[in-house]
């Protein structure tokens, strides 16, 4: 039969050149759109089969076949969906936007030439394969018994043309005619990437030249009492394109506020720790299957990065051109949503599994402490997830904050933490000495990150945070040994050493923390302690000079004959004066040269030899 003509609009061609030319990023989208509205076809078939007692070739497949024709330079995509008689061609095809071209048109130019703020939901997703194609073919023939077989074929630029034509299977069959430049998209072995890149979740067999090509199950769409462990293995290697098996595998569906279907994996190993640098995002996003963004930065946060597996959303706000996301309120919310759920799911791991979870912050506790530093909102959770040594627990043992306020003294208000290089430097030092005389715990950190990290966070389940080096710890009375200096005794060697050594220190006073050390070194609140002067060492920033406040012991030997000697001997007496704080100092890690220190030891030890 002859053919008919239809010209497009002047709207319809210049939004035809948009899409062609300005709308998507990557001209190979064109398979992933392409695919997506044949399993649409098919989706509408099933729907259909529900409920209408005649369909033409009722019994037919329902499935996507792909052919590949380099000498022809042709792609080939056929579905046995519900097809098209002539007005639905004329309305799908031959127009843009079912809610008026010259509207949708006007609409588009108020956003902007390349449609970024508008959603995609406007059918133009067909007209995508103008972007490689010289012409498109169009065969279709409707589900329906009584109608009839159509042609529709454009070259994209000035219009179409419709025929009808003879012996079609139902459905739609598009022949694309690549343009010389992408004769690449005929190449079986590049839209076999492609498919597995964008379509490989789709809910129908895929064939490309006769052999499937989908056949990975979308088990994030499953309920969870029908995946097993294996299948959960082989995903989790599918998708995150790795060999080790997930350490935890975390698969949830929610309604509200979001339609949320997703499938996460923590990894059991950490590929940061190996020196190849940040890790990219590593959970991809769908909407119904199709894949969206295989790395959606932004979404979920920075320090959750070593996450693998799929998120889907049919909800997503969308662009025009499905490559982006434009409602950035509800990507946010998204994003609450699944981190709020991973959080919990941690915790849970936590109590339940103590031990895998151990092995897992071995490996991941930097992520963990990233986060504390960046993601306010997510601060408290993260404190719960720490685990550290203690001042209570066995060496190797770890602990967490909720069994530190477990084991609290009554009265208790603070907790205290010590940061150092480790446990067993921290425990031979001063500063844990007077808690463990009056049994209170302190967690000790032995990370260069820890210092950051306690700078970001301020309290627990309303219990503060202090530093157990810092000199305004006020601590109850507690019995000690030994008889102390009479106070006139302790103001006078007070005032001299204030004077001896105001160079060196901000204070001397006396306290109740020391036990078996003569005198201690503390930091002011607000100075960097040994770790962050050390990172900004590294980092060449300017390390802050820092004068403690010097905290002596009167009941220690040292403290007592050395208020003897500065009356009978004052020379040595300043020199071992000067030796007891240097040591003192190196103790606090506020020495920047360790080998000075010799210096002055040979001289105390030429005075007294």
């Amino acid at each position: 039969m002859s053919s008919e003509h239809q010209s497009f609009q002047a709207e319809v061609r210049q939004l035809l050149d948009i899409v062609i030319h300005s709308l998507y990023t990557d001209r190979e989208i064109f398979i992933r759109e392409l695919v997506s509205n044949a399993s649409d076809a098919l989706e509408k078939l099933k729907v259909i089969q529900l409920t209408e007692n005649s369909l033409f070739q009722g019994e037919r497949e329902l499935q996507i076949e792909i052919a590949t024709d380099e000498q022809a330079r042709t792609l080939t995509i056929t579905d046995a969906g519900i097809g098209m008689n002539r007005e639905e061609l004329v309305r799908n095809l031959g127009t843009i936007a079912h809610s008026g071209t010259k509207a949708f048109f006007q609409n588009l130019k108020e956003k902007g030439t390349q449609g970024n703020g508008m959603i995609g939901q406007f059918g133009v997703g067909f007209y995508s394969v103008f972007m490689v194609a010289d012409r498109v073919d169009c065969f279709t023939r409707s589900w329906r018994d009584d109608e009839s077989s159509w042609k529709w074929s454009s070259d994209g630029r000035e219009g179409y043309e419709i025929e009808e034509v003879s012996g079609l299977d139902r459905g739609a069959r598009l022949v694309i005619h690549l343009k010389e430049e992408y004769a690449e998209y005929a190449k079986e072995s590049r839209i076999r990437e492609l498919l597995a890149k964008y379509s490989n979740f789709v809910a129908f067999p895929i064939l490309l030249n006769g052999e499937r090509v989908n056949k990975v199950d979308a088990l994030w769409l499953k309920p969870k009492n029908e995946v097993s462990e294996a299948e959960y293995e082989d995903f989790y290697r599918f998708t995150a394109k790795a060999w080790d098996k997930p350490r935890f595998t975390m698969h949830f569906t929610a309604d509200v506020p979001l339609d949320i279907h997703a499938l996460l994996f923590l990894p059991e190993e950490n590929q940061e720790r190996f020196g190849f640098g940040a890790i990219q995002p590593g959970v991809a996003l769908y909407c119904k299957r199709v894949l969206i963004d295989p790395h959606p930065e932004g979404l979920l946060p920075e320090w959750l990065r070593f996450v693998r597996g799929v998120i889907d959303s049919a909800d997503l706000p969308l662009n025009i051109s499905r490559e982006s996301m434009q409602d950035s309120a509800l990507v946010k919310k998204l994003g609450q949503v699944v981190t709020n759920r991973l959080l919990k799911f941690l915790e849970k791991k936590a109590v339940d599994d103590e031990t895998s979870y151990r092995d897992f912050y071995k490996g991941f506790s930097r992520f963990v402490k990233e986060g504390l530093v960046s993601s306010h909102e997510h601060r408290n959770a993260l404190v719960g997830l720490l685990r550290f040594e203690s001042s209570l627990t066995d060496a190797g043992e770890l602990t967490s904050f909720d069994n530190y306020l477990a084991r609290m003294k009554e009265g208790q208000k603070e907790i205290y933490y010590l940061a150092g290089s480790s446990r067993s430097v921290m425990e031979g030092g001063p500063y844990v000495e007077a808690f463990k005389a009056r049994g209170l715990e302190v967690a000790y950190f032995t990370e260069s990150v820890d210092e950051f990290v306690f700078d970001s966070i301020s309290e627990f389940k309303d219990r503060k945070f202090l530093r157990a080096d810092q000199a305004d710890i006020e601590l109850e009375d507690a019995v000690m040994e030994g008889e102390a200096l009479g106070d006139e005794e302790i103001g006078a060697l007070q005032t001299w050493w204030r004077e001896t050594m105001g160079d060196v220190v901000t204070d001397v006073k006396t306290g109740r923390r020391l036990v078996g050390s003569p005198l201690v070194a503390l930091v002011p609140e607000d100075s960097p302690n040994t770790q962050m002067r050390a990172m900004m060492k590294a980092m060449g920033q300017e390390v802050p000079g820092v004068k403690p406040v010097l905290e002596i012991n009167p009941r220690h030997a040292l403290v007592k004959k050395l208020s003897h000697l500065r009356e009978s001997n004052p020379e040595v007496a300043d020199l071992v004066a000067r030796q007891l704080v240097d040591q003192a100092m190196l103790a606090a890690g506020l020495v920047e040269h360790p080998q000075q220190l010799a210096a002055g030891m040979n001289e105390l030890l030429e005075k007294l030899l």
